[in-house]
């Protein structure tokens, strides 16, 4: 389920540092649950000349070129593509969100783009699977800083609006923890490394949850959240069972496939 192209290279690149994400209320270099910190913004999100409202951006064909201004909130590690640095970022205007894939960058310029950071951004508008993100794209820094609050989706999780928040940093609360699927003994697990099982530690965590009878599949991205998080040791620590609180950057695949970057027990 992971592009497979890219996936000897980003395993070889991928930074060990990623200690981003969190559990409970620790704050994170990826996403801030902090109500402080989650709103500060400066300036206001006043739209450039020739810059896309998110509507227009909504509204656009797939394979259009796009130009949009939005603000890191995430990203996944830094790599080399055919001798080309790109990296993938999560970010958010004050209306939606845009998921860049592997957007050149240098190693420098990589570093430049902290949570909050303000870019303009020209590229294309594509889909995979469902996800619609920008691709081949090209960015300048900008003056301006926001960092998003997560929205609560727990009442929208399983109805037809939850496509609206695609790729927007969120939360669902008091979900149960539900079997992924058995070990070689028969008995009920509660994740898999890869989305199979067939994976190890170190590789994706999938994992599923169930809220009003009805069970969905989220995923501990580990370019984004590796090994050594908070929030990738909480998911090995799950049994079947558990009532707990997420949350994470609402991504997709053939559905609701969020990237978890938090897990609590529910209050």
């Amino acid at each position: 389920m992971k592009r497979y192209l890219a996936l000897v290279l980003a395993l070889v690149m991928m930074l060990a540092a990623f200690t981003a994400c969190t559990t409970g209320d620790e704050e994170e270099s990826g996403t801030s649950t902090d109500s402080t910190a989650a709103d500060e913004t400066v300036g206001e999100d006043t739209k450039s000349e020739g810059v896309m409202t998110y509507a227009e951006y909504v509204a656009a064909d797939v394979d259009a070129q796009v130009v949009v201004e939005t603000y890191i909130q995430a990203k996944q590690g830094w790599w080399e593509s055919d001798g080309v640095g790109v990296a993938t970022f999560y970010t958010q205007d004050y209306d939606g969100a845009y998921f860049l894939y592997n957007m050149p960058c240098t190693e420098d310029e990589y570093a430049q783009l902290t949570v909050g950071t303000k870019i303009k951004v020209t590229g294309y508008k594509s889909e995979w699977s469902g996800e619609v993100e920008i691709t081949d794209a090209t960015f300048e820094i900008e003056e301006g800083t926001y960092v998003a609050e997560a929205v609560d989706l727990t009442s929208v999780l399983g109805t037809d609006s939850i496509s609206d928040y695609q790729n927007m940093f969120f939360t669902v609360k008091g979900l149960t923890v539900e079997a992924i699927g058995q070990d070689a003994d028969g008995n009920d697990v509660a994740f898999y490394y890869s989305y199979d099982g067939s994976g190890s530690e170190g590789d994706d965590l999938y994992f599923n949850v169930s809220l009003n009878g009805t069970t969905y599949t989220f995923t501990v991205e580990s370019y984004l959240c590796d090994s050594t998080t908070d929030v990738y040791n909480a998911v090995e620590a799950l049994s079947v069972g558990d009532v707990i609180d997420v949350e994470g950057f609402l991504y997709w695949y053939e559905g609701v496939n969020p990237h978890i970057t938090s897990v609590s027990s529910a209050d």
